[in-house]
């Protein structure tokens, strides 16, 4: 059986596609950099990432977009001979007009290097190609202020051309968003995510016999939601894509969350699961184990043997001795390689101080997102700050308003000291006294998320002491969706901040995430 999440903690809005006996996944980034995950696997259920598709400035400029704007709902697909992402940079996301920027781009290796973007509207957010099976593609859209779905086709340099008709209105659930269009013997399906992001998320189907509609939607609807009666079940179930296996299976993938403990608290964000489907005799998919529920597990497709990749889940060690950062590092809205150097110290990482983490403009943080509800983040770090206003350490955040930092700086009077850090909605508060440390040497820093998730402590250690604890029990709550009205998740980052000059240097020997065992998938 498949455990889910496929795809564990900041993972949203997966998008899949099927080339050759290849299968692939794109996720949601927002506002950090590079855009888009992508995640590739032979058999659905291991999955190993991959270098992102917009590493370039010219494709993707994130640099002052609000958090959880930036890039939005990505459509992957694939048309035998190419591969095809279309996007949205969400520039501004109040208000009745949203300024959402939508752009294609291409590549004929999944692996390598992307087009340049070819622009190609800013009416709403989430578009998908679609690909016909007489070869023609069109654009499918929704609009701003969830009035619909609409559809118009592309030419041959994909830029829209001719009529743009409203396709579907959606249903009475509301907040019809994130279509994706597939020509299935003589219909035109349609899915689409409806009723919110949040704990009323589902999944709702219609189909055609034209592209043009009338769409019928199905008697079933939703065809996938979430058990809210069950703490334990996965929440926010919706946003889906459908993939078929060569064998002529049917699976769907979609959006999900794990609260904590029956509370209402995701500090792990929105992930990716997957379930196995079935078509009945009046063409319509079902949930292959019945009812509309998502389920924790999924059978594992015919004809496909396991097939284990790098399993991130397990943890993650850096020592830094690659030249190259690795695939899973983010920075937020700009290239860490401005900021980040893995040569100048060979087997240290070297940050360049920049603004403070609140700042919406360049921030010198290199994160990887949590992706265990229970687990301990922990660095070593040399830093030989001059002023106040210069501070490199730890950090666990979910935006640039809400976040907790363990760092090294200098008082008033130039001594060297530790100070632990909280933005609650971007009151900054002090956590701890200051403590007192040498002026030069390594000092390590940790934080431990505590088993049910909702706690984190800090702790410090210099030269060959023992770690001792940094202040009381921090609650996580401040890091999940629902207290910053957000659609990431939490991330821990090493960082560095210089108001001073903007080029104070800090370096760290590692970083290391360690997950906890026993826990509930």
């Amino acid at each position: 059986m498949i455990q889910n999440p496929i795809l564990k903690g900041f993972c949203p809005d997966p998008s899949i596609i099927r080339a050759g006996e290849d299968y692939y996944i794109a996720t949601s980034t927002f506002e950090w950099w590079p855009g888009v995950r992508l995640f590739h696997s032979k058999d659905l259920q291991h999955w190993e990432q991959i270098p992102s598709p917009l590493r370039r400035e010219s494709q993707l400029n994130l640099v002052g977009d609000p958090a959880s704007g930036g890039v939005w709902a990505p459509c992957l697909s694939y048309d035998g001979e190419r591969f095809f992402l279309l996007y949205t940079d969400v520039k501004t996301k109040k208000g009745r007009y949203y300024n959402t920027h939508n752009y294609l781009i291409h590549t004929a290796d999944i692996h390598g290097e992307w087009s340049e973007p070819v622009y190609l509207n800013s009416i709403g957010f989430d578009p998908s190609l679609f690909h016909d099976t007489n070869g023609k593609k069109y654009l499918i859209n929704m609009v701003n202020g969830f009035k619909g779905v609409l559809a118009q086709e592309l030419d041959e340099n994909f830029k829209p051309v001719g009529e743009q008709r409203k396709i579907y209105s959606g249903t009475e659930l509301g907040y019809t968003e994130g279509p994706h269009m597939y020509h299935i013997g003589k219909w035109y399906y349609l899915i689409v995510a409806e009723g919110g992001t949040g704990y009323e998320h589902c999944v709702t189907m219609a189909r055609s016999e034209s592209l043009w509609g009338p769409y019928e939607t199905a008697p079933n609807n939703p065809i996938l939601t979430s058990d809210q009666n069950d703490a334990h079940a996965l929440q926010k179930c919706g946003h889906a894509d459908l993939v078929e296996t060569s064998e002529g299976e049917w699976y769907m993938v979609h959006l999900c969350s794990r609260p904590l403990n029956g509370e209402k608290w995701c500090t792990l964000g929105r992930e990716t699961a997957i379930q196995k489907m079935i078509w009945d005799q009046e063409g319509w998919i079902h949930l292959k184990s019945g009812g509309r529920y998502a389920g924790l597990t999924a059978e594992t497709p015919t004809g496909l043997s396991e097939v284990p990749l790098e399993d991130e889940e397990n943890g993650f060690y850096d020592d830094f001795d690659s030249k190259i950062l690795h695939v899973r590092y983010s920075s937020p809205r700009a290239d860490y390689s401005l900021f980040a150097d893995c040569t100048a110290r060979p087997g240290y990482l070297r940050l360049r101080g920049q603004e403070s983490l609140n700042s919406l403009h360049h921030v010198s943080l290199l994160a990887v997102r949590q992706q265990r509800i229970s687990c301990t983040a922990q660095t070593e770090l040399e830093f030989e700050p001059r002023s106040p206003e210069q501070l490199a350490g730890l950090c666990y955040m979910y935006d640039a308003m809400n976040f907790y930092i363990l760092g090294k700086t200098v008082n008033e009077e130039g001594g060297a000291i530790l100070t632990l850090i909280k933005s609650d909605d971007g009151v900054i508060t002090d956590e701890m006294e200051p403590v007192p440390v040498p002026a030069a040497g390594a000092v390590g820093l940790r934080v431990e998320v505590s088993e049910d998730g909702t706690q984190a402590v800090f702790s410090y250690h210099v030269e060959n002491e023992n770690w001792r604890r940094a202040g009381d029990s921090l609650t996580t709550k401040i890091l999940t969706d629902e207290h910053c009205r957000g659609f990431t998740g939490a991330c821990f980052g090493l960082y560095a901040h210089d108001m001073m000059g903007m080029a104070a240097t800090a370096d760290f020997e590692y970083f290391c995430v360690e997950t906890r065992e026993g826990e509930r998938p």
